[in-house]
């Protein structure tokens, strides 16, 4: 799994040992508060996301919560991301294409969800029903669960085959989300760049200036966006043409049952 670490993707990003050695981390991320530091077990945990066993950067601007960390160890990271490249089942057909702006086009990556029965997901003029759980998806979620103290009921997967399969700017607030919860990204493969990006910086006259955060989204690791980040910030996966691997990410959500 080498080959998914792009040359100098990672510059900054240090990790676990060499993180609790110096207290360092990422360059790229701009204005951030992040902390390495182990903490006691019997510390209340900050927006449920247990610190004690791992090393967490944290994430913060205006209307911006976020934790980052390397969840999996590279032999379980590469373990799962071969059972999700044989299990997984992506759309076709009419559910492999998006509206923007009132137009359907090809969706440049692939897609799937998984989750509990009953629920549905409306994004992009389409309305997604899950298929049931499969084992590693199971897998991640526990795990995911088990160190943040977040349930998720649904996952969203993007499949990036290389650097041109991209994903734009969009802000993860459907309404079918349950008020306040945190998204959970985990990402397996090629380490990509992720851009968050303030709403009112947006676009060719922008109302102000906020610096863009960029943050190297590495095999295995864990991206807890926690509320209100979605409210104020957008968030992008771009085209970066020089990696040639594929990409595999999983967003567990708290999806709210559909009324009958």
């Amino acid at each position: 799994m080498d080959r998914f670490l792009v040359k100098g993707a990672l510059k900054g990003l240090l990790g676990k040992r060499e993180q609790e050695q110096t207290g360092k981390g990422p360059a790229e991320l701009g204005e951030y508060e992040e902390s390495t530091r182990k903490r006691p077990r019997t510390e209340t945990p900050r927006n449920g996301v247990d610190f004690a066993d791992l090393s967490w950067q944290h994430i913060r601007a205006e209307g911006l919560d976020c934790n980052y960390t390397v969840l999996f160890g590279k032999a379980e990271a590469d373990k799962i991301f071969r059972e999700l490249e044989q299990e997984v089942e992506y759309f076709t057909g009419a559910l492999a294409r998006v509206q923007v702006f009132g137009k359907w086009h090809s969706v440049p990556r692939k897609q799937a969800t998984y989750g509990d029965a009953g629920l549905t997901y409306t994004f992009s003029g389409l309305t997604l029903s899950p298929k049931p759980w499969i084992a590693v998806l199971e897998r991640v979620r526990d795990h995911v669960s088990s160190v943040t103290g977040q349930t998720f009921n649904f996952v969203l997967i993007n499949r990036y085959k290389d650097g041109c399969d991209h994903i734009s700017e969009h802000r993860d607030d459907e309404r079918e989300l349950a008020p306040g919860s945190p998204i959970a990204s985990v990402s397996f493969g090629a380490c990509r760049d992720f851009f968050f990006r303030h709403k009112d910086s947006r676009g060719k006259n922008p109302s102000r200036r906020v610096k863009v955060i960029r943050l190297p989204l590495a095999h295995g690791s864990l991206l807890m966006m926690n509320h209100p980040t979605n409210t104020h910030w957008y968030h992008s996966l771009p085209i970066r043409k020089k990696v040639l691997a594929p990409r595999v990410n999983l967003t567990f959500r708290k999806i709210l049952p559909t009324k009958k």
